[in-house]
């Protein structure tokens, strides 16, 4: 079931869908606690409960009011200042409407032995003009590779493996002056708007501990914390499990990183090339315990996989529960490409980065919490709709839970079974199966390889 309107009597279908949502989960209510509310006028909630329908109708509000089709008992300038407002805290809404709809619905539809996950990322938000956008900078592209203009949007979300629900996110600006191209409005850093600021040009690694937090503090839970090699440096590491919170992470090939591993102070690949390597059809080539941190120590099992992206290179991944089991790390750590998605359909269907053109901090704070509530919104009717225990408690101990990861489960099982096929009936030597996977796997769409593939994701 689409819940997009293709017609004018749909649209009122999506209205109220939408209105259901907000009665739900009680947004006014939360608008309220995070200082979003209003004195007098139109109320804060109905112009939020336009602005988050208004992507699914196709037109914006200038196209509207141009068009005569703008119904709202409120102009644009209104909207213009509730996006503004320096006083609403943005970051603490969407993680306390995230833990409503993880604690009310989401929570109730998985088993208490799935490991649920915090994940932790971001992705470039792209300013093409950015002279006159508070706090646009120059920022660090690590897919690219390369500096470009913007803000790295880092993003902290919530996942059951099946559902994954945006919690928080910090447009982050560069910490070094050199790079700042846009003006830089002082506040007090006691007010919400100073804070935000601050957190803005923060690093990465420290702002991530502070969503993480947040996270917390508005009631939400996991068992592990999930993030790539850029923030997966033995601080970070050990901070978060000091929260007590485990941490399961790719980790860099770096000379300068180093763990305690049998008395010694070593890198990554020092290790590696210490061990023995496991052979044949092995999920992974070495598994080993390390020490991690120097003064707050924490024990970490290290698992080093093959890169089927390429074959003679390896990648390792780090978990401080060192009693998961080498084949449990791997697919747990694959949840993580659910976030992948996530900024994909944020950028191409929610309309993250071409929708606002504001040059304030707080409306681009704003229109990012408003994106991110679109998406929790389709979420939770798109759990609904696959989930038949959302029917009624009747279907409750019928219906099997759904699986982890279920596309990247039966993709496996068919390249499987081509492999298998293959070999006995061509006769193919194992050297020739390698060459036939590694070329048939690089003809696929890079989504399809990373989704088949999700512990060979790059860095």
């Amino acid at each position: 079931m689409s819940i997009l309107p293709q017609n004018h009597s749909e649209k009122e279908v999506l209205l109220d869908f939408i209105q259901k949502f907000f009665t739900h989960y009680h947004i006014g209510k939360l608008l309220h606690r995070c200082n979003g509310s209003k004195e007098k006028g139109v109320s804060s909630v109905s112009i939020l409960r336009y602005k988050l329908g208004n992507i699914f109708v196709g037109k914006s509000m200038y196209m509207q009011q141009r068009t005569g089709s703008f119904k709202e008992k409120f102009s644009k300038n209104t909207f213009y200042r509730f996006q503004n407002s320096v006083k609403t805290n943005w970051i603490r809404f969407t993680s306390l409407l995230a833990a409503d709809i993880v604690n009310k619905d989401i929570k109730k539809l998985t088993d208490d032995n799935r490991k649920n996950v915090f994940i932790i990322d971001d992705s470039l938000f792209n300013r093409i003009s950015c002279k006159k956008t508070e706090l646009a900078s120059k920022v660090f592209d690590h897919t690219s590779m390369n500096y470009k203009k913007g803000f790295r949007m880092l993003t902290l979300s919530w996942s059951d493996g099946n559902s994954l629900i945006p919690v928080n996110s910090c447009l982050l600006a560069s910490s070094k002056q050199s790079n700042l191209i846009g003006p830089i409005k002082e506040f007090d850093n006691r007010t919400i708007a100073g804070k935000r600021r601050k957190l803005a040009q923060t690093k990465a690694p420290q702002a991530m501990l502070t969503l993480l937090d947040t996270a917390v503090s508005s009631g939400l839970s996991a068992d592990y914390v999930l993030f790539d090699t850029w923030f997966a440096n033995p601080a970070q590491i050990t901070a978060i499990k000091g929260k007590g919170m485990d941490v399961i992470a790719m980790i860099k090939k770096s000379n300068r990183i180093k763990y305690l591993y049998n008395g010694e102070q070593l890198n990554i690949k020092e290790i590696y090339l210490k061990n023995k390597k496991r052979r044949g059809k092995s999920k992974y080539l070495l598994s080993i315990h390390v020490i991690v941190g120097k003064e707050n120590q924490v024990p970490a099992k290290i698992v080093c996989v093959r890169n089927k992206a390429n074959r003679k290179d390896w990648l390792a991944f780090l978990c401080t529960d060192t009693t998961l089991s080498e084949e449990e790390i791997i697919r747990i750590y694959g949840k993580r490409w659910k976030i992948e998605v996530f900024f994909k359909t944020c950028k191409s269907m929610l309309n993250l980065i071409g929708e606002c053109h504001s040059l304030s901090y707080d409306a681009l704070t704003a229109h990012v919490a408003i994106v991110f509530t679109r998406y929790m919104l389709l979420v939770t009717e798109q759990r609904k709709n696959e989930d038949q225990r959302t029917l009624g408690e009747l279907f409750f101990f019928l219906v099997d839970e759904m699986a982890d990861i279920t596309f990247n489960r039966s993709l496996s099982i068919l390249m499987d079974a081509l492999m298998a096929s293959l070999q006995e009936i061509l006769r193919l030597s194992d050297a020739q199966l390698a060459i036939f996977t590694a070329d048939f796997e690089a003809r696929l769409p890079k989504y399809l390889r990373n989704t088949l593939n999700p512990e060979a994701i790059s860095a």
